[in-house]
């Protein structure tokens, strides 16, 4: 996926990283309308869920989807969430909330913050690029890119 937005480089897309509780789920249970968006995404990237499963329903939740699901450790998640994007081809963008998100953000070519009902860490808020109010609307950037053109051009 290429991303051309008017003031800077191009940026390539070809993989999507997602938090899973407080991006895609909600008390442990996806949000509606997420598995229909990562359906559609994985036709033009591939996608990785990375999550400590603190619900302990992320094998559950995502069976059927699309996606790469990897299971952190409990303890040194900012770190180990990190390291994961740094083992992935370049060309990673990353959906998250929770304050051991913000490393892999500073690591990501686009890194989008998702408030939800859970709220954002304030210093994944300041690393991210852009900051929706739901995953949806995050998952629909990546779909209608032209979308990012009025929010990150220079």
């Amino acid at each position: 996926m290429l991303l051309r937005i008017p003031g800077q480089e191009d940026i390539h897309i070809n993989h999507l990283v997602l938090d899973f509780n407080g991006t895609i789920a909600l008390d442990g249970l996806l949000l509606p309308s997420v598995k229909e968006r990562l359906i559609e995404l994985a036709r033009l990237i591939k996608i990785y869920v990375l999550t400590a499963d603190s619900n302990g329903s992320a094998t559950r939740e995502c069976k059927g989807l699309p996606v790469d699901l990897h299971v952190i450790g409990k303890d040194n998640q900012r770190e180990e969430k990190c390291s994961f994007i740094r083992m992935i081809p370049p060309g990673v963008a990353v959906m998250g909330n929770g304050v051991n998100d913000e490393l892999m953000f500073r690591q990501a070519d686009l890194s989008i913050a998702i408030i939800g009902k859970e709220g954002c860490a304030t210093a994944t808020l300041m690393a991210s690029h852009i900051v929706v109010k739901e995953v949806v609307d995050g998952l629909d950037l990546l779909l209608m890119h032209h979308r990012l053109i009025p929010t990150l051009r220079k």
